[in-house]
């Protein structure tokens, strides 16, 4: 599809404000946010989740994380695991919890694995994990309002990934150094 990355100046009078906030929030206006302007609803929803997800869950930055990128992987949103790859470096996550989740291997933590396997069995099921999926989730010492949370961050990252995978969107100077393509740094 045609991909317009609106600007202050071309975005439809409804998403200038959005736009605005965007600049405000990020120094700098993504083109995730440019291509959302063609349509405000889209864009207002999303800007609502994102702010949702970042205060609002009871997950921990490196938890946030896993959920966000084990979504953008499986997607294989050629945008957001970029984007997020830059976002966890500027959180101080480490390392290796990010390459493991770009590069799909164990994560060294028993939990944030927990983590992982549940977020990716709710989006592989369209949220009909099994009951013995449900249940190592519990083991690893999370409730209903983990499951609740990541329902928020799937939503979120389904606008997003939908929207960059449609309209090829492209990637921001700042997270260039982060290129991700599935399976590149496969032994």
């Amino acid at each position: 599809m045609k991909t317009t990355v609106h600007t202050l100046d071309t975005a439809p009078d409804a998403s200038k404000p959005l736009l605005e906030n965007s600049l405000k929030a990020f120094g700098r206006l993504p083109s995730l946010h440019g291509v959302m302007a063609e349509s405000p609803g889209l864009l207002e929803g999303y800007q609502r989740l994102h702010r949702s997800a970042i205060q609002d869950t009871a997950f921990t930055k490196e938890e946030r994380t896993v959920v966000w990128m084990a979504v953008n992987v499986y997607h294989e949103c050629h945008y957001c695991v970029p984007a997020h790859t830059g976002i966890a470096h500027s959180e101080k996550i480490d390392q290796s919890i990010i390459e493991a989740l770009r590069d799909e291997t164990p994560l060294s933590d028993p939990k944030l694995k927990a983590l992982r396997a549940f977020t990716l069995a709710v989006v592989d099921s369209r949220g009909r994990p099994s009951a013995d999926q449900v249940a190592a989730f519990e083991a690893a010492d999370y409730g209903e309002r983990a499951v609740l949370d990541i329902v928020l961050i799937v939503a979120q990252k389904v606008m997003s990934n939908y929207v960059n995978s449609l309209f090829d969107t492209p990637t921001d100077a700042a997270f260039e150094k982060y290129l991700w393509e599935r399976g590149a740094n496969a032994a």
